[in-house]
């Protein structure tokens, strides 16, 4: 069974930065593309950024360009997304997201409060 588990969220100052992994079980993880997610109170949830199978395509959405990164280890099954310069505006439940075979997968989200 598809489980991804993501970990590495908390409150942080605006300003500051943050490192979100999410690991993956039950498929073969170099074989797809992964993406994260967030989602704020009372908004819709958002595509944040995208990689894709390896690594070497990337996307990002309009609101974290420039400021997030994504990245993956394949060999420990886990994609990464390395936030900067974060704003309140940031703070969100962060997922993880796969899809397998038409199946969309997700984590259980991680807290990031972005405050002073």
């Amino acid at each position: 069974q598809p489980q991804l588990v993501e970990s590495g969220g908390g409150l942080v100052q605006p300003g500051g930065s943050l490192r979100l992994s999410c690991a993956a079980s039950g498929f073969t993880f170099s074989s797809y593309g992964m993406r994260w997610y967030r989602q704020a109170p009372g908004k819709e949830r958002e595509v944040v950024a995208y990689s894709g199978s390896t690594g070497g395509t990337t996307g990002f959405g309009d609101s974290v360009k420039g400021r997030f990164s994504i990245s993956r280890d394949n060999a420990k099954n886990t994609v990464y997304l390395q936030m900067n310069s974060l704003k309140p505006e940031d703070t969100a439940v962060y997922f993880c997201y796969v899809v397998l075979y038409g199946r969309a997968y997700w984590g259980q989200g991680t807290q990031v409060t972005v405050s002073s």
